[in-house]
C-alpha cells in the first residue's frame, strides 16, 4: 500500500472521514463474512485486505471471496494494523459503502415489535443491543441523535455481524414519529426502573419498546408520548441493569407473544 492508501483507510476510523466517504471499515472473518452472505450488503463491499499469515491460516475463507468475485488485496502485518482498530487484528480488514439513508414509512413498523434507542452513546452497549435484536427477530431500530456511530468500530465489533440483518433508522425525531403511530393504532412502551412489571405483561398490538441512556434514563419528551412504563423487577441489591442486558430479558418477554 502507498502512504496515501494507508492515509486514507485509516481516517475511515474516524467519523468525520467515514461521514465525508460514506464508508467504513469491517474487521475480523466472522463480521465481513456475515456482510457478504447478506444480498443488500454484498455488492457494497469494496475493498479486502488479507496479511500473507491469514492466507495462510484460511485458505477456505479464500475460496469463499472467489464465489463474491472478491480479489483480495495482501497487505503487510504493519499496514494491516494502521488500518485496524483493534491491537492484535484478525489479518482481515473489509471496507463497505455505508448504504443510503432509508425514509420510516408506517408499513415497516405495523407488524409486531420496533426497538427504539434513545441516546444509548456507548458503542459497545449499542452493538450489543442490536444484536440482540437480530436473536429476537426484531427487524427495524430507530437510533435518536443521541446514540453513538452504529459504524464506530466496537460498535461493529460488538454487533458481531448483526448490523447486516436489520434495518437501522439514523437521527429519528421520537416525538414526531411516536405520535404518528400511537394514531395509527402502534403502542409506544418504555423501560425504566419504575413501570409495571413486564413479566406481567402482555403485547397485543404491534408496539415500540423504548430503551434509553442507562445514567439519565428516558428523557420526559419520550414518558410524555409512552403508552405504557415496564421495568425487571428487581429482587437483590444491584443499583441497575446494563441497558443491553435489559434489553435482552424484554426483548425475550415480549417476542413470546410472536
Amino acid at each position: 500500500m502507498t502512504k496515501n492508501e494507508i492515509k486514507y483507510y485509516s481516517s475511515l476510523l474516524k467519523k468525520k472521514f467515514r461521514e465525508e466517504e460514506h464508508k467504513f471499515l469491517a474487521e475480523g472473518i466472522k463480521i465481513i463474512r456475515e456482510g457478504l452472505s447478506a444480498n443488500n450488503w454484498r455488492s457494497q463491499c469494496k475493498n479486502v485486505f488479507v496479511s500473507h499469515i491469514f492466507t495462510e491460516e484460511h485458505q477456505e475463507f479464500m475460496e469463499e471471496l472467489k464465489n463474491y468475485s472478491i480479489i483480495p488485496v495482501i497487505i503487510s502485518q504493519q499496514e494491516l494494523l494502521k488500518i485496524s482498530d483493534t491491537v492484535t487484528p484478525q489479518g482481515i480488514t473489509a471496507v463497505f459503502n455505508m448504504p443510503a439513508a432509508k425514509d420510516i414509512s408506517h408499513r415497516h413498523l405495523s407488524n409486531g415489535l420496533t426497538v427504539a434507542l434513545e441516546n444509548i452513546n456507548d458503542p459497545g452497549n449499542l452493538g450489543t443491543i442490536i444484536r440482540n435484536c437480530d436473536w429476537f427477530g426484531i427487524k427495524n431500530i430507530l437510533l435518536s441523535r443521541g446514540c453513538a456511530d452504529i459504524y464506530n468500530p466496537k460498535t461493529i465489533r460488538s454487533c458481531m455481524g448483526s448490523l447486516f440483518h436489520v434495518n437501522i433508522f439514523n437521527d429519528v425525531s421520537f416525538k414526531d414519529i411516536f405520535r404518528d403511530l400511537r394514531k395509527s393504532g402502534i403502542s409506544i412502551l418504555c423501560a425504566d426502573l419504575n413501570g409495571e412489571d413486564i413479566f406481567k405483561y402482555k403485547l397485543t398490538t404491534p408496539s415500540v419498546i423504548v430503551f434509553a441512556n442507562e445514567a439519565n434514563g428516558p428523557s420526559e419528551n419520550i414518558l410524555s408520548l409512552t403508552d405504557k412504563v415496564i421495568t425487571i423487577k428487581k429482587l437483590g441489591d444491584a443499583e441497575s441493569l446494563n441497558v443491553a442486558s435489559a434489553s435482552a430479558v424484554i426483548l425475550a418477554e415480549l417476542t413470546k407473544a410472536f
